[in-house]
């Protein structure tokens, strides 16, 4: 460690890790708008922060498989940490959210921007919708960013018209709700059809597979535009948290061929 450098806590590691989530990976540098309002918060400068998120970086087996190798210099509790996300995503995101909002001394449904007064609930079952509603905002925010704020079938990038889709949806995998590699992000239209199965992404090679539900003889013309023209395409992949296999292979048994 160089002279006059402090070495990073656990609390500010996880911090850390929470903004690699959210923040697309050609946004990771030290002029980036929300690098430097961290660096602040944290009091630390915008350079540092950047080499952080590369450590970080060097982990992602979604870059790694792209060739991407990220800083070279991760520490020990720089692994520590991001293991720690890996293998427990709904948790640790989720502690990691409220030791920010801890530190920017405000609450997690308010750094989230979610509106409590039309929750009729009261008690426990109030605090549960509260819950629900930030890892919702948490997950969006994430796949979003991953992909670019693009659909990864059609590159719609109108944030207005995007979905945070889930590859097993949220009522059947409770350990994935949070996993960055349990999400898309679709056109409304797609994650629609995404939902009901007509159409999925083929686990073998991210191509796009549409059911013969919609692949009639008297398809009109929006069906073919927009469902029977893309099948075959690979869908945009993105910079990090590639879609897990293992989840597309349990959404391909839901595909009605």
């Amino acid at each position: 460690m160089k002279e006059g450098q402090k070495l990073w806590t656990r609390d500010e590691l996880i911090l850390a890790i929470n903004l690699y989530c959210k923040l697309p990976f050609g946004k990771m540098h030290k002029a980036t708008s929300e690098i430097i309002k961290f660096a602040e918060l944290i009091g630390r400068t915008p350079s540092s922060i950047a080499l952080k998120l590369g450590n970080f970086a060097s982990f992602d087996p979604t870059l790694k498989e792209r060739g991407i190798k990220g800083a070279s210099n991760a520490s020990k509790l720089d692994k520590k940490i991001w293991d720690e996300f890996y293998n427990n995503w709904d948790a640790a995101l989720l502690e990691s959210e409220k030791l920010l909002a801890k530190t920017k001394h405000t609450t997690i449904e308010k750094l989230n921007k979610i509106e409590i007064s039309d929750i009729a609930k009261e008690g426990k079952e109030k605090e549960r919708l509260v819950l629900v509603r930030v890892n919702q905002s948490i997950f969006r925010t994430m796949i979003l960013a991953a992909y670019n704020y693009k659909c990864c079938i059609t590159k719609i990038d109108n944030p207005n018209l995007l979905i945070a889709s889930h590859i097993v949806p949220w009522s059947k995998d409770e350990k994935n709700r949070l996993n960055p590699m349990n999400g898309l992000c679709l056109n409304a239209l797609h994650d629609r059809a995404f939902d009901k199965g007509l159409i999925t992404i083929d686990a073998k090679d991210y191509s796009i597979k549409i059911s013969s539900k919609l692949k009639t003889k008297n398809a009109i013309d929006s069906i073919i535009q927009n469902f029977i023209a893309l099948e075959g395409n690979s869908i945009n992949l993105p910079d990090k948290f590639l879609p897990e296999k293992e989840l597309l292979k349990i959404h391909n048994q839901y595909f009605i061929p």
